[in-house]
């Protein structure tokens, strides 16, 4: 019986916890030295801040971004150590800033330049709304379709700007916009259908049109970085399919900023790829709970310890 393809999946903001990737670095020094790597970029001590830092200031989307890709990063550095290569994968894709953890990964992006560009992209995105006039919403019991509709009578009613910015898996979308029309939605959603709707502890209405003061400091910033074809077949957020032209990479990078991660369907893409197996790698779980909810029938590993992570390994 022929093995189920290998998909790497790598998390996006929320993840981050005050100590990830810690142990992986304490037990081999390939994980260490990813760590160094992206202080070296940054010219400051962000090991620091994720191993022992305050949580709030790990939480700022500036610190957040680059933390979250270094411990995915680490893990892959792990793997590698044991002898899990990332070209042992299909398909490797991440959620929002994890795309830049995949192409990384894939070697598409160098790691200084991945940890120097989440960096402008977490400051971009802070500065391109003043704080308290966007927020981001989780819808849960929807479908994107519906939940497009939601948001769409909220700009309508408000004036504002109103999206669905996350299409997560079957029954969670996530909308983004004006503080008013999220408000919105979290007001009208239970009649609508949703089981219910919490407002996100974020700082910035991510992936939607007040975004594009952010995605123009982002094309400006790629327009200089080299690009290469990646290793393994990126599956882009914007695509919700396999991408592999760095020119083509280069211009979702910008336009991702302001557009849709349409996560369900770049998991159901791959699992009708013949992806079996998706390891996300890295902080959290949150990513593997969505792949349950998108492809049931598909196996989920988790590798953020060293413990996951042997316990990943083949036997023997």
């Amino acid at each position: 019986m022929t093995s189920p393809l290998r998909a790497f999946i790598f998390p996006g903001q929320g993840a981050q916890t005050i100590g990830m990737g810690r142990a992986l670095a304490d037990t081999w020094p390939e994980a260490r030295a990813v760590f160094e790597a992206v202080d070296d970029a940054l010219g400051q001590p962000l090991s620091a801040l994720i191993w022992e830092g305050d949580a709030a200031e790990l939480t700022l989307t500036a610190n957040a971004q680059p933390a979250l890709m270094a411990t995915s990063l680490a893990g892959m550095a792990a793997l590698a150590a044991e002898g899990v290569a990332v070209t042992d994968a299909a398909f490797v894709a991440g959620h929002s800033l994890g795309e830049y953890s995949a192409l990384a990964a894939a070697g598409a992006l160098s790691l200084a330049d991945t940890a120097r560009l989440l960096r402008l992209r977490g400051q971009a995105m802070q500065a391109a709304v003043p704080v308290g006039e966007g927020a981001m919403a989780a819808v849960l019991g929807l479908d994107v379709g519906a939940v497009e509709r939601l948001a769409g009578d909220a700009a309508a009613a408000t004036g504002g700007v109103c999206e669905a910015a996350n299409d997560n898996d079957p029954a969670q979308v996530v909308v983004s916009g004006s503080a008013a029309a999220v408000a919105h939605v979290i007001e009208n959603a239970r009649a609508a259908g949703a089981k219910r709707a919490l407002a996100l502890p974020v700082s910035a209405p991510f992936h939607c049109a007040l975004m594009e003061p952010a995605a123009r400091a982002m094309a400006e910033a790629l327009a200089s970085v080299q690009i290469k074809a990646p290793s393994v077949p990126v599956v882009a957020n914007l695509r919700a399919a396999a991408v592999t032209d760095p020119e083509e990479i280069r211009a979702l990078l910008v336009a991702q900023v302001t557009g849709r991660v349409r996560w369900r369907e770049s998991v159901a893409w791959m699992a009708g790829q013949g992806v079996g197996e998706f390891w996300e790698v890295g902080a959290g779980k949150a990513l593997s709970g969505m792949v349950r909810r998108i492809a049931p029938q598909a196996a989920t590993v988790s590798i953020g310890t060293p413990e996951d992570l042997r316990a990943a390994l083949p036997a023997g």
